[in-house]
This record gives structure tokens, sequence and C-alpha cells, in this order.
């Protein structure tokens, strides 16, 4: 089974108007451009004081370890359960692996549900 890992920031989920806004030199980030919109994901402490939509209030936890990209429905059953207790998520993914945010007050709950199912915690 897989092991997730806990993450020890607050998140904050936002939109900007352009890349200018994002301090780069921070510890911890997710940028994803579209034709549409610039989002970004980082610690609350870093987020623009001016962005297009912000929401605070996350928390985050990932896939420990590198996923290979043959592995198929990680994402798919982690949700899953978490959906079935009322959840709600907002997923990101890098090369190596993902990652989950849950809002701050469903976190321990997520945890627990999660660990019950068999994933190991961290």
């Amino acid at each position: 089974m897989l092991k997730l890992e806990r993450m020890p920031y607050d998140l904050t989920v936002c939109k900007v108007k352009d890349v200018s806004q994002i301090d780069l030199q921070s510890g911890f980030f997710f940028i994803a451009k579209t034709d549409e919109e610039l989002s970004l994901v980082c610690e609350t402490q870093d987020a623009p004081d001016r962005t297009a939509a912000r929401e605070d209030g996350w928390k985050a936890f990932r896939v420990r370890g590198v996923l290979d990209f043959s592995l198929t429905g990680i994402l798919s059953r982690l949700s899953g359960i978490l959906a079935d207790k009322g959840i709600g998520i907002f997923a990101v993914s890098t090369y190596n692996t993902d990652y989950i945010l849950v809002k701050k007050e469903d976190f321990e709950r997520a945890m627990s549900l999660l660990e019950a199912q068999g994933y190991g915690i961290g």
C-alpha cells in the first residue's frame, strides 16, 4: 500500500494576473498556466497581496516516493475514499508524485480515513 506524507504548510489556492506577482524564491509552490488562467498554490504566508481570486485554509499530503507513469488509479482511489465521506479535494501533480489538498477543517479526518483504509501516514 502507498505511504502518504503530511505537508507542514498552510496553503492558499489563488488566481493571479501575471507571473510577476509570484515569489519564485518561495520554498513550496505550484504554478499552472492555461489559455484561460494562471493559478498558484503556495504557502499562505507567501500568497500575493492582490489576486484575482483566492481561497485560504488548505492543508496537503503527498504520495511518498516517485510514481511510475504506468501506475493507474492512485488519485481515483484516494479521492474516492474521501468523496464517499463528503471531503472535497484539490489535486496537483508533479513529475514525481501527486499532492492532494484538503480543507484544513477536514484534514485530520481525511488522514484518519485513509489510514483506516491501509495507507501509511507519515
